[in-house]
């Protein structure tokens, strides 16, 4: 069985292996103040051309995002995002659970625009009841979003200006934005990310570490006593250097990009394949995540010799399901896959 399923079957790149094996003897001082998390702070922030920034190491995506949330918003506050966004339908109420509403939008493949955060505000503002209602304060998106599309830098842009013109905070989740810096239509670098949101995150977990993602402030405001928060959700791990390590080894030489465009590759060859093979996309991504639409009865057959995620019902029929390539994913296998695909389309 060859899986596909996702983006963290395997478990970490072997120059962050070989890493962590190098250190794993140090002795170093716990909760992330040691010098291998004060080294990979500092070269993300060269990567995003600004010192000021704070860095943070967690555990992983639901952690962060949970952590992020609480710490920005106040009891009477909400979050703005799509609602296919993660924190709205993959995280177990994750975000309710710390007592702030997700004030969900209609998606265009996944992302959510400025004219729709302006609309939700104003129809607030101008709500003569507005004081018994969640107040809306922090936007959430994707990039990649949950259908691997991507927002462009005109599209960030306006956002980011909304948000400021209302007081809400821009908040990224990068759980996979290697694979979307690494596009081959992708408009953003980390210096626009920086520029444009409060606060994102580096996704390490699904990008070639064991575990972590790198959480990348420049909103003063979100500074402030953000460890403490970081402590009362959990995720302050006492072995804190080890997310340093990894973060060290992604981003001292290139490795988080290069890792990346394999990826994409291998996910542009694949989804070529399915399209000559007549099959369409539920959506038009260049990233690594793949939306096939099928029929259900070729479908159950992949399903003995791949493994892949099921999307959503297209009609009575068919069904759209979702392939991931991964840093870690072999040119052979795909290979493999897409002889199948001819094999089954010729069948038909």
């Amino acid at each position: 069985m060859i899986l596909f399923q996702c983006d963290y079957n395997e478990g970490a790149h072997p120059r962050v292996m070989e890493k962590l094996l190098e250190t794993n003897l140090e002795q170093t001082v716990g909760y992330g103040e040691d010098g291998h998390c004060a080294r990979a702070a500092g070269l993300i922030r060269k990567a995003c051309g600004d010192d000021t920034l704070a860095v943070h190491f967690l555990v992983g995506g639901t952690q962060t995002n949970m952590t992020v949330i609480a710490a920005a918003l106040r009891p009477h506050q909400g979050v703005i995002a799509a609602q296919t966004g993660h924190i709205n339908c993959h995280e177990t109420g994750a975000v309710e659970s710390t007592g702030h509403k997700v004030l969900a939008l209609p998606h265009q493949d996944g992302k959510i625009g400025a004219a729709q955060v302006e609309a939700l505000c104003e129809a607030h503002l101008q709500d003569a009841s507005f004081e018994h209602t969640v107040q809306p304060k922090m936007v959430y998106i994707s990039n990649p979003t949950e259908y691997g599309t991507l927002y462009g830098r005109k599209e960030l842009e306006e956002l980011s200006a909304v948000c400021r013109k209302y007081g809400l905070y821009l908040f990224l989740d990068g759980a996979r934005l290697g694979y979307g810096l690494a596009a081959a239509d992708n408009e953003l670098d980390l210096p626009c990310l920086a520029a444009c949101c409060d606060v994102f995150y580096i996704g390490g977990t699904k990008v070639g570490a064991l575990f972590g993602e790198a959480v990348v402030i420049s909103n003063d405001e979100l500074k402030k006593d953000f460890r403490y928060l970081i402590k009362q959700k959990g995720g302050m791990l006492a072995k804190g250097r080890l997310l340093g390590v990894q973060f060290e080894a992604l981003f001292e030489d290139g490795l988080y990009l290069e890792i990346s465009r394999h990826a994409d590759r291998l996910a542009d060859k694949l989804r070529e394949a399915f399209r000559q093979a007549g099959f369409p996309m539920l959506a038009e991504s260049r990233t690594n995540q793949i939306f096939p639409v099928m029929p259900d009865a070729l479908l159950k057959e992949l399903a003995g010799r791949y493994g892949f995620s099921y999307q959503e019902r297209v009609d009575e029929t068919h069904s759209a399901v979702r392939f991931c390539t991964s840093w870690a994913t072999k040119e052979e296998n795909i290979d493999r896959l897409i002889a199948d695909l001819k094999r089954m389309r010729q069948a038909v």
